[in-house]
């Protein structure tokens, strides 16, 4: 729930966010466990959890307009 706040939040959304029934094809496990990672590879993630959301959402947004865009030239 608090993720699904930190995206409604960052994207400016107003609509209440709703706790349904999972999908049939719905992943299991949020959030993966690292510690072999950090172990075994030493790796750490560089990227804090709101920059790396604020870039995913910058992302879609290009995406959106670009798709937008392209519709417009279509017709």
């Amino acid at each position: 729930m608090q993720f699904a706040e930190m995206i409604r939040d960052a994207v400016g959304g107003k609509t209440p966010i709703l706790n349904l029934n999972k999908m049939q094809d719905d992943p299991q496990r949020r959030k993966p466990d690292i510690t072999r990672a950090r172990t075994i590879l030493g790796w750490e993630p560089k990227v804090p959890l709101n920059v790396g959301l604020n870039r995913t959402i910058e992302y879609f947004k290009r995406e959106l307009f670009k798709s937008k865009k392209s519709k417009l030239v279509d017709l």
